[in-house]
């Protein structure tokens, strides 16, 4: 017999949540007006409220007072923070911080698989700061974004000092500023003794898996234990994404359910007592935390995976949920920028899947005579898929139709990998060779997951796009939550197989084959390719077509490509060699025909052109260099190079390589188009200044729409529609509302990547037109 739910404590987690994000989004003003609402509300509840529930209303309003007023305390002091004033006035700083986790390469800016990214986040608490020649003994959270190169091997727990200037920080997070660094940390002290220990055992498990691995499976055991994935392949990282894997290569509950129910498992076949268990799995999951870093997210996961035990291990519903709901409210009190971050919800919901459906479906599985093992196999990821499956689609803006079956192929080998990880990893200082025998323990299973990954993610039609955001989200949580309610009814379960079995037989093979796009006639694409820009521009010729840069990921400028009916790119322009305008290049000189590839007259970052080189050589493809004053002609496409000025070129360096961009004006059958790649403040000055005719109907947005963006500038151009390549949910706050607020105001039609996909702009009657690629089964113009 199931007993009922205590769901007591959801609606105080719920309101705890809501109150925190309005902190966040609205500012500390609000946040203490609704801290006082609340406590004025709680005390006439307390005292002419005498109803059975009251007591339940109570605590809500309290705790939402609570998290009101820290939320309210908190975000007053990041915006009076020194560092957030000179944010707005650009003055150039020198700082002293501690790193609190080690930088992160941006995900998919590689140049290829084998070279590092040449950009990396690193989050850090600040010591000291000094603005103006003034110094402030302050704290507060900082994101550096670094040069990969000469920020690797830092780890969290060391002391550096930096000089940068202030960006603004992205809205919504307790980050004080935003520090582009472009040169080497200065006075790096060492991290705390337990700090190296837990990095030297990191890097004895990559070294012991590169040794005794293949390159694949190398690649991801470090990520299956620690969530380490910088030595896994971008291919791989795709095959992931679109199977619906990500989540085994990132830190999360299940991690630490699997180590900690190893360690209960172990400990009870040796006969010990309940309380030496406990004492056990508590200081395996100590022990791990520290192994992968005392991170937010990891932070998170510990209080997930205690969770997750409790419902999984120990089988109480009714004591799990309650527990899930206190974790919540404890983590957003002490964390409260957990409110906005994707990964936290993600966590809370497969969780609540965990403890609230996958119990039910399994018992019922079993009474229909499935085996008890499989039946918890089964239940478990389509529960954890169901629940989720609204936030990813709001995320990535697809649904993956073989999540479900990949993650039961899966599932029976991760916990056997990622026990055998965590042994190599704690044996690795003591005996490479004990080290080497886990390692040869888990290739076997690593190896499956790679091809349960490569297999499900060849299958056609494997995702359906959705539209992102907060109402595609909402739009499939209602879809799911009617077809739950639904599926109760025996006559609709046997429905809803069929039509599974229709839409696997006749659906998915059109879908595959009429996809609806690309619209007729387009002249520019510019390509979802995510952080980063990737535009394609028609040629005149069927099939063939010249490409502005490729984006930051292996796969998304070919894919688009390929989507598009390319068969030939007369010209791939690299407007500059940052990674998230180079990195697909590889992946096009390998599948598609390239003519040549063009880049500006600044070879910085010297590893990035030193790579091109290699690749066009692979290819036999020439690499020539462009520069203002240019112009190359095909049947329907002219482009005239406006900037840089070599001149100007041979005084600057690798911190100049955004306003060395090279800036081209396209003339199209849809009109002039003004491509800026990341140019910024000085760039955007000499262009004005230069007096070239900078007038155009569409617009590429510099720099993804950041703050360096001037007025005087987009007033030159006058665009009719303003394209900004843009990733969802960066950490930059691209595009900046500055920007988009005066483009608006000036007329212009914004257009976002992150928000409408790859968008086609196309000749119309009254000037340019776009349509944008949301349903595959028909693309909506506007």
């Amino acid at each position: 017999m199931i007993r009922p739910l205590d769901l007591r404590l959801v609606p105080v987690a719920a309101a705890v949540w809501v109150v925190t994000l309005f902190g966040l989004w609205a500012g500390w003003l609000p946040a203490a007006a609704s801290a006082l609402v609340a406590v004025l509300l709680a005390v006439i509840v307390r005292v002419f409220w005498r109803k059975p529930g009251s007591r339940v209303v109570l605590v809500v309003l309290l705790l939402a007072g609570v998290a009101a007023s820290s939320i309210a305390l908190q975000t007053h002091r990041v915006e009076e923070h020194p560092l957030r004033h000179a944010a707005v006035t650009g003055d150039p700083v020198t700082v002293r911080v501690e790193l609190t986790a080690a930088p992160k390469p941006l995900r998919g800016a590689a140049f290829g698989a084998s070279r590092a990214q040449d950009r990396s986040l690193a989050r850090a608490e600040l010591v000291a700061a000094e603005i103006a020649g003034r110094r402030y003994e302050t704290g507060g959270s900082v994101v550096l974004l670094v040069p990969t190169e000469s920020w690797r091997g830092l780890i969290a727990g060391q002391r550096l000092t930096v000089e940068a200037k202030v960006a603004p920080p992205r809205e919504g997070q307790l980050v004080v500023a935003m520090l582009p660094v472009y040169r080497e940390p200065g006075e790096v002290a060492a991290p705390p003794a337990w700090q190296r220990l837990a990095a030297s055992m990191r890097a004895g498990l990559r070294e012991i898996a590169a040794g005794n691995l293949g390159p694949e499976a190398a690649g991801l055991l470090p990520g299956l234990v620690v969530g380490d994935t910088g030595g896994l392949a971008p291919e791989v990282e795709q095959d992931f994404e679109t199977a619906g894997l990500s989540h085994l290569t990132a830190v999360s509950g299940a991690n630490l359910a699997i180590v900690c129910g190893a360690v209960l498992v172990l400990l009870r076949l040796l006969g010990l007592g309940p309380v030496v268990c406990a004492i056990g799995a508590s200081a395996a999951l100590v022990g791990f935390v520290g192994l992968a870093g005392p991170e937010p997210s990891v932070l998170r996961a510990a209080v997930m995976g205690a969770i997750t035990l409790l419902a999984l291990v120990l089988g109480r519903r009714r004591s799990a949920l309650p527990a899930l709901a206190a974790s919540v409210i404890a983590l957003l009190l002490l964390l409260p920028e957990l409110a906005t971050s994707a990964g936290f919800a993600l966590s809370v919901a497969a969780t609540a899947g965990l403890v609230l459906l996958a119990p039910v479906w399994a018992a019922a599985l079993r009474e229909r005579g499935v085996p008890v093992g499989l039946a918890e196999a089964i239940a478990v990821p389509v529960a954890a898929h169901v629940v989720t499956a609204p936030l990813i689609a709001a995320i990535s803006g697809g649904v993956s139709l073989v999540a479900v079956p990949a993650n039961l192929l899966a599932a029976p080998v991760i916990a056997p990998a990622t026990v055998f990880g965590v042994l190599a990893t704690v044996t690795a200082p003591v005996s490479s060779w004990v080290a080497w025998v886990w390692v040869e323990l888990a290739g076997p299973e690593l190896e499956w997951v790679l091809l349960v990954a490569d297999r499900a993610s060849a299958v056609p039609g494997a995702v359906v796009d959705w539209p992102t955001g907060t109402g595609g989200g909402l739009l499939l949580a209602v879809l799911v939550l009617v077809g739950l309610i639904a599926l109760r009814g025996r006559r609709i379960r046997l429905l809803a197989v069929v039509a599974v079995l229709l839409s696997a037989l006749i659906v998915l093979p059109v879908r595959t084959m009429l996809p609806g796009w690309p619209a007729q006639g387009w002249s520019v694409v510019a390509c979802d390719v995510g952080q980063g820009d990737g535009l394609v521009l028609s040629t005149g010729r069927p099939g063939e077509v010249v490409v502005v840069d490729t984006g930051p990921d292996p796969r998304r400028a070919a894919n688009c490509l390929r989507r598009l009916g390319i068969h030939r790119v007369s010209m791939a322009v690299l407007t500059h060699l940052h990674a998230d305008h180079v990195s697909g290049l590889r992946t096009i000189l390998g599948e598609t025909s390239v003519g040549a590839v063009a880049i500006g007259p600044l070879r910085e970052p010297k590893w990035a052109f030193d790579d091109l080189v290699r690749d066009a050589r692979a290819h036999r493809t020439p690499v020539v260099t462009l520069q203002a004053g240019q112009r190359l002609g095909w049947p329907g496409l002219v482009l005239d190079v406006l900037a840089p000025d070599p001149a100007v070129t041979r005084t600057q360096t690798a911190d100049d390589a955004n306003d060395s961009s090279l800036v081209v004006r396209a003339t199209t059958t849809a009109g002039r188009v003004l491509l800026t790649g990341d140019v910024e403040l000085q760039g955007q000055g000499r262009l004005v200044s230069s007096g070239a005719d900078l007038r155009a109907e569409v617009l590429k947005v510099p720099h993804h729409g950041s703050r360096y963006t001037t007025p005087r500038f987009l007033q030159a151009v006058r665009p009719r529609l303003a394209l900004i390549s843009v990733g969802a949910g960066n950490d930059y706050g691209h595009p900046n509302p500055f920007v988009t607020g005066a483009l608006t105001r000036a007329g212009s039609r914004v257009l976002r990547t992150d928000q409408e996909g790859d968008i086609a702009v196309l000749p119309g009657p009254q000037g340019p037109r776009f349509v944008a690629r949301g349903d595959p089964l028909r693309a909506d113009e506007r």
